[in-house]
């Protein structure tokens, strides 16, 4: 049976992995390095914000101090936020999809994103109420592919609920490979959605979606027909 479902943000709900490319554009010319949209979604999409400078640092064989990545942490932020102001956020169907689960599921959100520019988003449209519990990048130790921010996730169901709750009583909603291995490895069910990659990249998820107007209760509920 089916108990809840735990969404990914950017890339599922939040249409802002090309204002977080753009960031990251930004600040990374700042300090004379180059980088392409192709690498981004290549390569370091699956990242929380430390994990991609960290990753970028390695593969220019540029030796950051854990100061100098801080501060440029803070500088993406504040240029994300920059550009959020001027382009649209929330991908069509959003604020549907969200509500229509809520009225059947409690639902959670586990992000590799910071925990502030999720609030934004989901404050600016009036949908935070609709989640017991959010994971963001500074909630966990590990960020995804590991299982840990669905763990996590899951734990904070269970909390809200106040009764146990499994992985595979839960189904997340992920956009890109590193968030469903993420979800599979913390027993999650998996519903692949191709805002970011294509169907063909998303072939672990047990099931892909072309957009949020599908993902529905009843699409939620095929899983309990297994």
């Amino acid at each position: 049976m089916i108990r809840a479902v735990i969404f990914d943000f950017d890339g599922v709900i939040a249409n802002s992995e090309p204002l977080h490319f753009a960031a990251f554009r930004d600040v990374l010319e700042q300090v004379g390095i180059g980088f392409t949209e192709q690498e981004y979604y290549a390569s370091y999409l699956g990242y929380d914000d430390i994990g991609v400078f960290r990753a970028v640092g390695a593969d220019r064989q540029v030796e950051w101090t854990a100061e100098t990545i801080t501060a440029l942490m803070d500088c993406k932020a504040v240029r994300l936020e920059e550009l959020e102001r001027v382009r649209p956020v929330l991908f069509p169907g959003a604020e549907s999809a969200i509500a229509g689960l809520g009225v059947f599921y409690p639902l959670a959100i586990a992000s590799g994103a910071l925990k502030a520019e999720i609030l934004r988003v989901l404050n600016r449209a009036h949908l935070t109420a609709h989640f017991r519990a959010i994971v963001a990048a500074e909630d966990t130790p590990l960020g995804k592919p590991a299982p840990e921010p669905y763990l996590r996730a899951v734990a904070l169901l269970s909390a809200a609920l106040g009764e146990p709750l499994a992985g595979h009583e839960c189904v997340a909603i992920e956009d890109s490979r590193w968030g469903l291995e993420s979800a599979r490895a913390a027993g999650l069910k998996t519903i692949g959605i191709t805002h970011t990659y294509p169907a063909s990249a998303l072939t672990a998820a047990d099931l892909v979606i072309a957009d949020l107007t599908a993902l529905t209760p009843a699409i939620v509920r095929t899983f309990e027909q297994d």
